[in-house]
């Protein structure tokens, strides 16, 4: 079984990932493989090589979005997509309490990485604010996502689309 997590709110989607690995042989955070010290983006033929490595087994579960580089990768081979599509407030709510949190208590991130909290309040900066950032994927990645579902070649997709986080329960798809 193969699932790819597609989602532009990471928090609370621990409990899917969770539930999914215990039925898959390799938990693959795209996340993780992405970001090099000091938020450095790989060249993207490099992050590509890392995700065809850790994919290449018959059951994965991939968490994270990055479709502009794995289209071609992780979707071809997916049986499910879980989609967290929560409300904008809620996103950004979640964004600006865990970046507190990183960002009080030093939490590593994918190797060297720390949050800087007050970067986050650049709402002008997409590169560098979380918030403006959520506030973008919520537009434009939401409607794509969706447009995915109706997309031929997605058909053998079972799209899984979680508005809440309360009463979500994806046993059934498994």
């Amino acid at each position: 079984m193969e699932f790819n997590v597609a989602t532009y709110d990471a928090p609370r989607r621990r409990a899917i990932l969770d539930l999914l690995a215990a039925y898959c042989s390799s938990f693959v955070e795209l996340d993780a493989l992405f970001w090099l010290p000091g938020w450095q983006e790989p060249e993207p033929d490099e992050f590509r090589a890392k995700v065809r490595d850790a994919t290449r087994g018959d059951r994965w579960v991939v968490a994270g979005n990055y479709i502009r580089h794995l289209d071609d990768i992780t979707w071809p081979r997916a049986q499910t997509v879980v989609h967290l599509d929560l409300g904008l407030r809620t996103s950004l709510w979640r964004v600006l309490a865990r970046s507190w949190r990183r960002s009080r208590t030093g939490e590593l991130l994918w190797g060297t990485n720390t949050e800087s909290f007050t970067k986050h309040l650049k709402l002008w900066s997409r590169e560098d604010s979380l918030l403006s950032w959520a506030v973008y994927a919520h537009i434009t990645r939401r409607p794509r996502l969706l447009a995915r579902r109706a997309d031929p070649r997605w058909a053998h997709i079972d799209f899984v689309r979680l508005r809440t986080t309360t009463g979500g329960n994806i046993s059934g798809v498994i």
